[in-house]
């Protein structure tokens, strides 16, 4: 990409952990058996996205790829909650869409001013305090949190305007932004002066006005990468209306017709839909243009039933209407185009709440892959025989045991669990 302009980033987001549960027992002078008290943890940071008009590109994503919020704070004694942890906020420009890297459906499109919460923190774990029973009176154990969600997202970056200027490269189109509106791009006599896009705002009235984008110029095979135009074209997707320029004069040696209908080709290679947008064609030059050929192309537009406006950018000739025509037609459009969410996270809901693997790995080894199972054990206690009583509980309602029974486990026989290893005992 050109410059410092960054328009697609790739980038991998983790929601904080909870805080783990205390393990906590009440003491007090002159009060016997004060029982449990280990506070529950705090909850972990989720990632939020928010839109920010003051960042114009996604540069900040380049260098940095990686981004996890804090953790929860763990539970204390006196049945203290943990802290809940902060979200990590992360701004983009207006008009970022953030997709699915994998699948590439949409996860949002931050386009509004409402914060969208990307990637959810782990909920904290429950401190001793909840396991004390009538018959389990000193619960020396308790639950960890858990992992916050983790997602890996594409962003991109589509500008928000209402109005897109396209066509081949030094058509004119970065004067006719300067003479329409404030924007104040780079102009000059060769192909590519534009490389990145400008947009400006265009007055028509006291509380009238629209935004209009100055794309860099397409080029015969924009749609399958040639040139800077594929580039670009995203940023024409939200566009309602385009203006087609088109240098009629053909001073260049080229075709104002051939010209016209690259463009559509190009267009219609990137998206069916933006294909089929409104336009107005812009015959630009037309001062150095014979009046034979500004009739000829005219007509030739107007027969696809096309509005076709002369022009020149350079002398601001046929301009000072064309700013009230544009604003009509989009009086007549349906607002910018949003995005909206299509990547749905994985549904647990029809999946068993516990769900494991049982692998034979050896004549007397076997290998459990149960990721709940093991955040359990990192709250278990080996050396308690109630907290291994409430393992042995877990191991039970969840089935696990029955499979290892039906694999033919025998006693003494290896169990692996994630980083732990036991030996089967009836």
């Amino acid at each position: 990409m050109p410059g410092n302009f960054i328009d697609v980033a790739t980038i991998w987001v983790h929601g904080g952990k909870g805080g783990d549960g205390c393990v906590s027992f009440h003491r007090e002078k002159f009060v016997a058996a004060g029982g449990p008290d280990g506070g529950d943890g705090g909850r972990g940071g989720s990632i939020v996205f928010v839109a920010d008009d003051n960042l114009s590109t996604l540069m900040d994503f380049r260098y940095k790829r990686k981004y996890t919020a804090p953790d929860g704070e763990n539970g204390r004694g006196a049945r203290q909650k943990g802290k809940d942890a902060e979200d990590l906020v992360i701004r983009v420009p207006r008009g970022t869409v953030l997709k699915e890297a994998d699948s590439g459906l949409v996860v949002a499109d931050l386009s509004g001013n409402e914060p969208v919460v990307v990637a959810k923190g782990g909920r904290g774990g429950w401190g001793n305090a909840h396991f004390a029973t009538p018959t389990r009176q000193i619960p020396k154990f308790a639950k960890p949190g858990l992992p916050g969600e983790e997602l890996h997202l594409t962003l991109e970056l589509k500008v928000i305007a209402d109005v897109g200027l396209i066509g081949f490269p030094n058509v004119g189109k970065s004067t006719l932004i300067s003479v329409i509106s404030a924007a104040k791009p780079k102009i000059a006599n060769y192909h590519f002066t534009t490389l990145t896009p400008v947009l400006g705002v265009v007055r028509v009235g006291p509380e009238q006005s629209f935004v209009c984008a100055d794309i860099p110029g397409l080029i015969e095979g924009a749609a399958e990468g040639v040139g800077l135009g594929h580039d670009f074209l995203r940023h024409v997707e939200r566009c309602r209306l385009l203006l087609h320029v088109v240098d009629v004069s053909g001073c260049e040696g080229r075709d104002p017709k051939a010209d016209f209908e690259q463009i559509n080709h190009e267009l219609a290679g990137f998206s069916a839909d933006l294909a089929q947008r409104p336009q107005i064609v812009l015959g630009n030059k037309c001062d150095i243009a014979a009046p034979e050929q500004v009739e000829e192309f005219k007509q030739y537009i107007e027969a696809k039933g096309l509005t076709f406006l002369p022009i020149s950018a350079a002398t601001r000739q046929g301009i000072d209407g064309l700013p009230a025509l544009v604003w009509q037609r989009l009086q007549q459009l349906p607002p910018v185009k949003v995005y909206q969410a299509e990547y749905v996270r994985p549904d647990l809901s029809n999946q068993p709440k516990r769900p494991f693997t049982v692998t034979r790995t050896g004549d007397h080894e076997f290998n459990v892959d149960a990721p709940w199972l093991e955040r359990i054990l990192a709250g278990t206690n080996v050396d308690d025989y109630e907290s291994l009583q409430y393992f042995q509980t877990q191991l039970g309602d969840s089935g696990l045991l029955d499979e290892l029974v039906r694999q033919g486990v025998e006693e003494n026989d290896t169990i692996k669990i994630g980083e732990y290893e036991f030996d089967y005992v009836y």
